[in-house]
């Protein structure tokens, strides 16, 4: 059996938390050696989940089956969120490079969008799919304010955006244009509502550290509103996911923020370091991983991932 690690365990906000949770099972760190680990996703054919640790330049894989962990792609552009689309290959957001880009199943790597209008994006973040295979991802200026995680540069589109990918002319288009630092992104589980993450506050002390709520329009193509529901307690709301009931689990400074729909703090689950981002995996999506600054983690709860 496996003990509670050391500066873990959970916090329960509210009576519905207790049966998101499985109190049985303890935060398990699989990884640590990273500089600043990002972008989770999971792959259920080959039992296996990839993630970014973006100053080092590489993309690591952790296999399930045996609980090994290997260099997955070296360079990866300073590659920072990514996903799986419906088809199970890989999108991925780059810093170095400045664009989204799609792996297919014989590892091609082929670029979805590396510009809006002609000028370059900024530093792609976090992206998701919509069911009809348009790309949303948000386009915050971190990878070009240092060469850190990317490559000192000017901005040539002068804001950070919200972008959308057509899936059949591959057209850009701003769907969201009045964010300081967009971030995390993710759909409602009947995609009527796109939630953002704006984590403005890493370079403004009054910026803000929230998620906000955008209605997406019959047509699946735009978003109205934007109202904020969520702010942060904890540091900042970085990546996030939401299960299929519609709670959202977001990354914090002090671990994993669980939110109703409406943004309510239902609970925490405590991670000794600054969490960045989480996906769902394993073959019931009921594993929650946890990419934390160093580290990779995981835990079991009772509920599935979308």
């Amino acid at each position: 059996m496996f003990g509670q690690l050391e500066g873990t365990g959970y916090e329960i906000h509210d009576a519905e938390f207790s049966s998101c949770i499985l109190g049985s099972a303890h935060v398990e760190r699989l990884w640590t050696g990273g500089r600043w680990c990002e972008g989770p996703a999971w792959f259920g054919g080959g039992r296996y989940l990839v993630w970014s640790d973006i100053p080092n330049d590489r993309m690591l894989r952790y296999d399930d089956t045996d609980g090994s962990v290997s260099v997955f792609r070296s360079s990866a552009l300073n590659s920072n969120g990514n996903t799986t689309d419906r088809q199970g290959r890989l999108v991925t957001c780059e810093h170095l490079s400045r664009r989204v880009t799609r792996t297919g199943h014989d590892g091609t790597v082929s670029v979805i969008a590396d510009n809006f209008e002609g000028r370059r994006f900024n530093s792609p973040n976090d992206v998701v799919e919509h069911s009809d295979g348009s790309i949303w991802f948000t386009d915050p200026d971190y990878g070009i304010l240092m060469d850190y995680e990317g490559r000192r540069a000017q901005s040539e589109i002068g804001a950070c955006h919200v972008y959308r990918i057509d899936p059949h002319s591959g057209a850009v288009t701003i769907v969201a244009n009045d964010y300081v630092k967009p971030n995390g992104i993710a759909f409602s589980p009947d995609e009527s509502f796109l939630f953002i993450a704006d984590t403005g506050r890493t370079h403004y002390p009054d910026g803000p550290a929230h998620i906000r709520r955008h209605k997406v329009t019959a047509d699946g193509a735009s978003l109205t509103g934007g109202e904020v529901i969520a702010e942060c307690t904890a540091g900042l709301f970085d990546g996030f996911r939401v299960d299929t009931e519609g709670r959202i689990w977001t990354s914090a400074g002090d671990g994993v923020h669980c939110l109703n729909a409406n943004g309510m703090l239902l609970g925490k689950i405590r991670i000794p370091e600054v969490v960045s981002n989480v996906c769902f995996g394993g073959a019931k999506r009921n594993r929650l991983f946890i990419t934390a600054t160093m580290s990779l983690y995981a835990v079991y709860v009772n509920v599935s991932g979308l």
